[in-house]
């Protein structure tokens, strides 16, 4: 049985989106993590350190 509540409106949560409520639930909480709303702390990188870190020819060269 699932006592838990969802974590976005706290109506009881619905195993198909737990451990949220609702589709609209889910979406609302991919969209904080999509507008930075919701992040993990630490020190940030912009994407030409990622890219830097990464020898990209190298990806290009593995078969898939």
């Amino acid at each position: 049985m699932n006592n838990k509540n969802c974590p976005i409106c706290s109506n009881k949560s619905q195993s198909e989106y737990a451990p949220f409520c609702s589709d609209k639930c889910a979406n609302k909480d991919l969209g904080n993590w999509l507008s930075g709303r919701y992040y993990i702390p630490g020190e940030k990188i912009n994407d030409e350190t990622i890219y830097d870190s990464v020898d990209l020819s190298d990806i290009l060269k593995k078969d898939h």
